[in-house]
């Protein structure tokens, strides 16, 4: 499983020109699936993500974390994050899951999120056609792969 998060000072998803949701002051998490992920996954990083202190502290130091500074959370599904371009020129996605594995494993994933966070998460629509408009404050994107834990 793999997310790519992204401190924001705002966000949203638009779906055939209609606003889905949208967040302030937070993260927003891409999330990829892949067949071997499992419940150890998504809790390993729920755990990462709500933890991770990339918001600054008075001093300015990126110390605190999203629930410290009561921020929002928007997660959006992105099998491309999968992608591989080892051969060629177009991008392979065959380490991606399926929607009959992936769908259930990204609903577990927004409701841990949910449950851990305390309040509702902000999503986009599973394998819909979306738009992803985001301030990314900082810059901050990090990526985090839970077979890769480094």
């Amino acid at each position: 499983m793999r997310l790519l998060i992204q401190r924001v000072s705002r966000a949203s998803v638009t779906i055939d020109n209609e606003l889905r949701s949208a967040i302030g002051k937070g993260l927003l998490v891409l999330v990829g699936i892949e067949d071997a992920d499992t419940q150890e996954d998504i809790d390993w990083l729920t755990g990462k993500l709500l933890r991770l202190r990339i918001f600054d502290d008075e001093q300015g130091v990126m110390n605190l974390d999203v629930q410290q500074i009561e921020g929002e959370v928007m997660v959006v599904s992105q099998f491309t994050l999968h992608a591989s371009t080892k051969k060629g020129n177009r991008p392979s996605y065959f380490r991606a899951a399926t929607e009959s594995v992936s769908r259930p494993m990204y609903e577990k994933f927004v409701a841990e999120v949910e449950q851990s966070l305390g309040k509702k998460v902000a999503t986009g629509e599973f394998g819909a056609d979306m738009k992803v408009e985001l301030i990314n404050d900082g810059p901050v994107t990090i990526w985090i792969d839970s077979k890769n834990r480094e």
